[in-house]
């Protein structure tokens, strides 16, 4: 798959530009998988991060759903570094 960097704030005028989190470069994000069963359950969710980075890839063309394009880079409090899809995010608790 093409995976190429933006420091847009939202997708390319090709893509859907209604994503349902709206996170931006920048944004105070928290990490949401409450599936137990996910492999990344156990190591992320809960944790809070911001969005450093937001990348575009072409998934969205396989699962026909335009918000799958957006991948946002995460800087972890604990200075990890994670990518996730926007299902995977929410604001953060405060």
């Amino acid at each position: 798959m093409d995976r190429s960097e933006t420091t847009l704030s939202s997708p390319p005028a090709h893509r859907n530009t209604t994503r349902m989190s709206g996170f931006t470069t920048g944004d105070r994000v928290r990490v949401d998988i409450p599936d137990e069963t996910d492999p990344d359950h156990d190591r992320y969710h809960g944790l809070h991060g911001r969005v450093v980075t937001v990348l575009e890839d072409d998934v969205s063309e396989i699962t026909g759903d335009d918000h799958d394009a957006v991948i946002y880079r995460i800087e972890l409090e604990n200075e990890e570094t994670a990518d996730f899809r926007w299902r995977d995010l929410r604001p953060p608790f405060e």
